[in-house]
């Protein structure tokens, strides 16, 4: 009994220890298995990791779609068209035959001026950041175009979207050029051929520029939450540049027609235009060229750009046709002056309005442009008492102080608008009309003051060194042969 306790006992212990052993070595099987498993997952993450960071690497770079590039093409040799010849024949056409060529003149010298001012600083301060200054006047990273080459790209308002860099760099010269080559019209016919120049010059610095970074610098699409420029920032909307053109160009011709006074013999002498038939020819120029203007802003030939060229038909329209017949109603006859200024009238309109209104909305503004533009260029005229030569404020000033507000009510999406995309949510974002209105008036009112005070600022310091006015003998000889000794014609 006693050897079969023990044969028990002895064997209990072996399969006591037998299975101690077995746990050990399964455990130890477990353990090892669990160890393998890890490094394979930690293997397979890192071989993840590293396929994902090389398909990343491989991603290549957006390149700009060939289409956009050609329609961006088009649109700046639209744009150079409403300057060279259009603008310069719908002024020359309006002054006396004694000066057409030096309307000619100075807007050709200006459109070359501002072309090298352009490339050598005025991108680079008007469309890079600019640190501390950043809300006012970009900074000099981009000095006569450094780093620019032909493979640098600039994202549309499309994210992932780009274009040739260089591209949007000359379609905004153009833009810059028309826009001092608009002021001329203010004071025509009696302004020294040398101080206009200097003007150009200092008012493309320290006027054009700040507001095109206020109204138009951002950090595109991929970078929308990037500081921008001050009335970017609050909002206010400008697909072309009712603010950054027309008003601002307004201003200065406004106030150059304040400092220089009035020609001599006006409101005294006929002053009537001596070639209705070229300005007629540049205010279809202009219509033509408009459309690069409006349509080539969208960067991109989509849908939104065939939408801002329908409104730049129907908005031109509706203007020259409500002019034309509150101007017969008015005085008996419908003019040619009538339906040529309507057409600009109608043009400035729709130009910070064009991209994000309905084309009823368009024809609606258009018509109230034709009606109100002639009131400034009558009404409001004489109610100011200035002799702003060929109406420059009149037309562009109310003009585009009308369309960018009316910007605000219009582009809303229950009144057929396209409403204001919200990039942080991917989607159209909530409308508020007041709120929109307000943000206009922003850029407005900034606007106003900011051309304003500098550009009358800058005609008294030149007028108190070189002198603004050509004297009273070469005014009444004509500034074609008193300052260019030519003659627009010899018959």
């Amino acid at each position: 009994m006693k050897k079969s306790l023990a044969l028990f006992g002895g064997l209990a212990a072996l399969g006591s220890w037998s299975g101690l052993a077995m746990a050990d070595e399964m455990a130890s099987a477990v353990s090892a298995v669990a160890t393998a498993a890890s490094a394979a997952t930690v293997a397979a993450t890192s071989a993840v990791a590293d396929a994902a960071s090389t398909v990343a690497a491989a991603a290549p770079a957006p390149v700009p779609n060939k289409g956009d590039t050609a329609w961006m093409l088009v649109s700046t040799i639209l744009v150079i068209l409403m300057t060279l010849p259009g603008l310069a024949l719908f002024y020359g056409g309006l002054v006396r035959v004694k000066n057409m060529l030096s309307v000619l003149a100075q807007v050709f010298s200006i459109f070359c001026v501002i072309a090298i001012l352009w490339v050598t600083y005025g991108y680079s301060l008007a469309f890079t950041g600019g640190g501390g200054l950043n809300s006012f006047v970009g900074g000099f990273s981009k000095l006569f175009l450094s780093g620019m080459t032909v493979e640098s790209t600039v994202e549309t308002f499309s994210k992932g979207v780009v274009i040739p860099e260089m591209l949007f760099m000359v379609f905004q010269l153009t833009f810059a050029a028309i826009t001092v080559a608009l002021i001329v019209g203010g004071f025509a016919e009696r302004i020294k051929f040398s101080a206009l120049l200097v003007f150009s010059v200092l008012w493309f610095t320290f006027s054009y520029i700040p507001v095109a970074h206020m109204v138009w610098f951002w950090g595109g699409p991929s970078a929308y939450a990037d500081p921008s420029g001050f009335l970017f920032g609050k909002g206010a909307l400008d697909f072309a540049g009712g603010t950054v053109v027309h008003i601002n160009a307004a201003m200065a011709a406004l106030m150059g027609a304040i400092v220089l006074g009035k020609r001599i013999g006006y409101g005294k002498e006929a002053m009537a235009p001596h070639s209705l038939t070229m300005t007629m020819i540049g205010a279809s120029l202009l219509w033509v060229g408009w459309f690069g203007f409006n349509a080539g802003s969208n960067l991109e030939a989509t849908g939104t750009a065939v939408l801002a060229m329908v409104n730049t038909v129907v908005a031109t329209a509706a203007a020259a046709f409500s002019w034309m017949m509150a101007e017969w109603l008015h005085k008996g006859k419908p003019s040619m002056l009538g339906l040529a200024s309507g057409a600009v009238a109608g043009l400035v309109a729709v130009t910070p309005a064009c991209g994000f209104i309905g084309p009823m909305g368009a024809i609606v503004l258009g018509l109230v442009a034709g009606v109100l533009c002639l009131w400034g260029v009558t009404g409001l005229k004489k109610l100011l008492g200035i002799d702003d030569s060929l109406d420059v404020f009149g037309v562009h000033g109310v003009g585009g102080i009308l369309g960018a507000l009316a910007t605000g009510v219009l582009a809303s999406p229950s009144l057929g608008g396209t409403g204001v995309f919200d990039y942080a949510a991917g989607k159209v974002g909530e409308y508020s009309i007041s709120g929109q209105l307000m943000s206009q008036a922003w850029g407005v009112g900034t606007t106003i003051l900011w051309s304003g005070i500098v550009s009358f600022i800058l005609f008294k310091l030149i007028d108190m060194t070189m002198g603004l006015r050509v004297a009273e003998e070469a005014e009444r000889e004509g500034l074609d042969t008193s300052t260019h000794g030519e003659r627009a014609y010899n018959l």
